[in-house]
């Protein structure tokens, strides 16, 4: 019997984000806090409370398909 897995989207940590945009983490952190987003995009949240960020969001946002 074989289990077949569904591959799940990457998701980019906090710090991760960060260093694709150029910015600290704080700085995430704070935008999100302050506005309920950063640049448009949401994080999930775990239980354990970090954050992850969409990959493909973040790409278009670095990208500049994203307003």
């Amino acid at each position: 019997m074989q289990v077949s897995t569904i591959p799940t989207p990457r998701k980019l940590s906090t710090e991760e984000f960060a260093a694709a945009l150029r910015l600290r983490p704080q700085t995430i952190r704070a935008g999100l806090c302050n506005h309920g987003h950063v640049m448009g995009l949401r994080p999930v949240k775990l239980p354990n409370g970090r954050l992850l960020w969409d990959t493909a969001e973040v790409e278009a946002l670095v990208s500049g398909e994203v307003a």
